[in-house]
């Protein structure tokens, strides 16, 4: 597979109905807006979980332009309602804290397992032209077997939440080849920007930093904070996300869309202070998060580059100042000032 020598630009998506599932939290606002951008006629898909991630703020801006359904991937009388005569669904959908996960595994499995396949049976039997990007995620993994992490190495996650997501993709999997649908997995890694979780630090550390910064506390690193992560912008996620659910190359297939860099958790830690706010400071690792801790992440993404020329455009500057920027003003609606 050859590299495409120029860089990618985003199709349009004039008058195409696209579903967001799990469209008030993070990643799915964010594609709604994009979408909405570009053309799309968008529907959102959302329970507004309070274990979850799903803020009305993330689409303060844009909630007269879309169809919201508050309901559950959980109900399958209702995803099979909201799928109905859809060109594109992205499955964002998730229940998505690692710690919360391990105290409530059956309900991670309800979300994350029979949700998914309530999403799948629905687009098989009423929808079954319908696109379907799912959203994966590097967790799945565990530990690393060798570098840089490709979508053929080895997946022995580590907690329920990773564990329940590793299994879901295949559920989209088998759907795809079974049933012929037009299913693509992206699996994203760490994640941050915009429209955020920045309350908690269940849904995933870099965003927590980042709260933690704009509040001017400390940025607390478990250890030394050695371990390396591949982090990436939201924006760029975005722009994979559509380029999958619009390349049908991709179909039936897994790709990882993640950055080229890769950073520390110190060095993560520094730059969130120096750019966002806060200070650095280093505590001894809590057992219930030194047990699923996998060390060492980095990813390649070769193979979407290849495919479709995509490639992580931000830097780690440009996307917290990106973020400073959007989440300063709107401090009240994000943050628990208890916390």
């Amino acid at each position: 597979m050859t590299t495409p020598t120029s860089p990618y630009t985003l199709p349009r998506l004039d008058g195409q109905r696209v579903l967001v599932t799990g469209g008030l939290g993070f990643i799915g606002s964010n594609l709604a807006h994009r979408c909405l951008s570009l053309g799309a006629e968008v529907t959102i898909y959302d329970c507004l979980d309070p274990r979850s991630g799903g803020n009305m703020q993330n689409v303060a801006s844009i909630k007269n332009d879309v169809h919201i359904v508050l309901n559950d991937v959980r109900n399958f009388e209702g995803i099979s309602a909201a799928v109905l005569d859809k060109d594109i669904v992205f499955n964002c959908a998730a229940y998505t804290s690692h710690p919360n996960a391990m105290k409530e595994p059956f309900v991670d499995v309800d979300v994350n397992c029979k949700g998914v396949l309530n999403v799948l049976e629905a687009l098989r039997r009423f929808s079954a032209d319908a696109k379907l990007v799912h959203i994966g995620t590097s967790t799945q993994i565990g530990a690393m077997k060798y570098s840089p992490i490709d979508e053929n190495h080895p997946e022995m996650p580590v907690d329920i939440y990773s564990a329940n997501k590793s299994a879901s993709e295949k559920y989209v999997l088998v759907y795809a080849h079974a049933y012929r649908l037009r299913n693509t997995v992206v699996r994203l890694a760490n994640v941050y920007g915009p429209r955020s979780n920045i309350r908690s630090s269940d849904f995933g550390f870099m965003n927590f930093f980042i709260g933690l910064g704009l509040k001017g506390k400390d940025i607390t690193i478990f250890g030394e904070g050695k371990q390396l992560r591949t982090i990436s912008f939201i924006d760029d996620c975005v722009d994979a996300l559509i380029l999958s659910a619009e390349t049908p190359a991709m179909d039936r297939d897994v790709y990882f869309a993640v950055s080229d860099q890769q950073y520390s958790v110190k060095e993560v830690g520094e730059a969130i202070a120096q750019h966002v706010g806060g200070k650095v400071r280093f505590i001894e690792w809590p057992k219930n998060r030194e047990v699923i801790e996998v060390g060492d992440a980095v990813i390649s993404n070769a193979k979407i580059r290849g495919a479709v020329g995509w490639e992580h455009k931000t830097s780690l500057e440009s996307g917290l100042l990106k973020t400073k920027e959007y989440f300063e003003p709107r401090m009240k609606h994000y943050m628990d000032l208890a916390l």
